[in-house]
């Protein structure tokens, strides 16, 4: 076993007494072992964001971009290596944890152009009122301050980017708290930054790394020395660390139960690989996995045979394989819940048309976090396989004659963040747009795809505010104003 990696605070890689294994979740064994913070570092590391505001501000535009850059160059130059730590701490295959990798630098890329344009600021003409007569006005984005960001495990490296990468570009100190999971990713991430960072001459102290047990979690939410708090995980968790977080901004993803829609005359030969990817690829653990799945009347049996093969088709099994799509869930909890969710709806009348009932891969018995790719017809819109986020690999599917009724029922829905919707008809893709409430719509899509510049969020029980790069730095800038008097 190699020696404990240490947290990040201030700059500084820290090796602290308390330690814990993190465990792959296929085979159970210890990939590594990880330092905790605990008050003080926690303390530590607020402070030094605290004092870091003014350099970090201050630093030009250039240099950040710089620093983005920087980032960006050491990712491609440890790219497998990052994606085998990816996928040996989530269990996410090997091929998806490639493309994480991929889209972590398009992150960065994405936030070093935004962090060229954030100097060009803009002029107004104030004299468009007769009282501004010969005023002129300029308005400038300046950092908030110290960001808290709170990041999941199922995007180790991709979600901890779209959070840092905005703060770098913004000017804006930061403490991360990586998931308990996957806590080596975010810390691998940041010895890249703070490499960049001395590269560049930027403030160390600027960048903290904190694993830790939940007891120590408090200040990142509550400490008012933070301006904005950014978290990704459960709506139940996010909910509440908003309802403590006094004045900072906040900004919350978390998660959704996302519907696809196969309209009438839509292309399957277009739709189904995406939907099927989009619901069981890296077993369903997406906030924007294909989970209700709604089909025009008149394609469902075309849809079905062929839906249904390919799913059986799709390899269960070890990440480390190059042909591996689905890998274990997280944890053991997280596959007993599944498998009850699945239980309940059945017990309530749906109807498995694939998968094995709730029981252990066949090929694999011993290893229950691995589960079939599973999908039920006539889930009761009251059941939480339809109500709730299943995350896993899991499929409710509908059929429905009108348009509008797959409109209701995409809607029917406490969750917002994204929707997909295949069809022929420009009419019916912009009546989707219209209609749907969520973050984003998809049209010829599946929900489970995003570029990473693009603004991505939800709304309803998904959250407030968007990622993306621009969007990132939006909420951790604010506008400032400057007015001149005619002489």
């Amino acid at each position: 076993m190699t020696d404990p990696i240490p947290i990040i605070v201030a700059g500084e890689q820290v090796t602290t007494p308390d330690v814990v294994p993190v465990r792959d979740p296929y085979t159970g064994g210890v990939v590594h072992e990880v330092c905790q913070a605990d008050a003080a570092w926690v303390e530590r590391a607020i402070a030094a964001a605290d004092e870091a505001r003014g350099a970090m501000s201050a630093l030009p535009a250039h240099v950040r971009r710089e620093v983005l850059l920087g980032c960006l160059r050491r990712i491609e130059q440890q790219a497998e290596a990052l994606a085998q730590l990816c996928r040996a701490e989530a269990g996410k295959p090997i091929t998806a944890a490639r493309g994480e990798v991929a889209r972590m630098m398009d992150t960065f890329r994405d936030a070093a152009e935004v962090a060229g344009g954030l100097a060009s600021g803009e002029v107004l003409d104030l004299g468009v009122t007769a009282s501004g007569a010969g005023y002129r006005g300029m308005v400038k984005r300046v950092p908030v301050g110290p960001c808290s960001l709170i990041t999941p495990f199922n995007f180790p490296l991709n979600l901890v980017a779209h959070k840092v990468a905005p703060a770098i570009a913004a000017g804006c100190p930061f403490v991360v708290k990586p998931a308990d999971t996957t806590p080596g990713c975010a810390l691998a991430l940041g010895r890249i930054v703070l490499e960049s960072f001395v590269e560049c001459n930027a403030p160390v102290a600027a960048v903290s790394v904190l694993p830790m047990p939940l007891e120590w979690v408090a200040p990142l939410v509550e400490d008012e020395r933070f301006k904005l708090l950014s978290f990704t995980g459960s709506a139940k968790v996010g909910w509440d660390l908003k309802a403590r977080a006094g004045k900072k901004k906040v900004v919350l993803e978390l998660g959704g139960n996302a519907a696809c829609v196969v309209d009438e005359g839509a292309d399957l030969e277009r739709a189904l690989p995406k939907i099927v990817a989009g619901a069981f690829g890296f077993a369903g653990q997406s906030c924007i996995s294909v989970q209700r799945l709604l089909v025009h009347a008149s394609l469902i049996d075309a849809f079905l045979e062929r839906f249904l093969r390919d799913v059986e088709a799709v390899v269960v099994g070890d990440p480390a394989a190059e042909y591996t799509v689905a890998g274990p869930v997280i944890k053991d909890d997280a596959a007993q819940r599944i498998r009850v969710w699945i239980n309940e709806a059945v017990d309530a009348g749906a109807e498995v048309l694939a998968g094995e009932n709730c029981t252990p891969d066949r090929n694999d018995p011993t290893n229950t976090r691995l589960l079939r790719p599973t999908v039920l017809r006539h889930v009761p819109h009251d059941a939480k396989l339809w109500t709730d986020e299943v995350f896993g690999p899991v499929v409710a599917l509908e059929t429905y004659e009108d348009f509008e009724d797959a409109m209701r029922l995409v809607n029917d829905s406490a969750w917002g963040l994204q929707a997909g919707v295949f069809t022929p008809s420009l009419d019916r893709a912009l009546r989707a747009w219209d209609a749907l409430e969520v973050g984003g719509v998809l049209i010829n899509e599946a929900p489970t795809w995003r570029a990473d510049p693009m603004p991505y969020g939800g709304v309803k029980a998904s959250g407030f505010g968007r990622e993306g790069a621009r969007y990132a730095v939006d909420d951790m800038t604010e506008p400032r104003l400057c007015v001149i008097a005619p002489s």
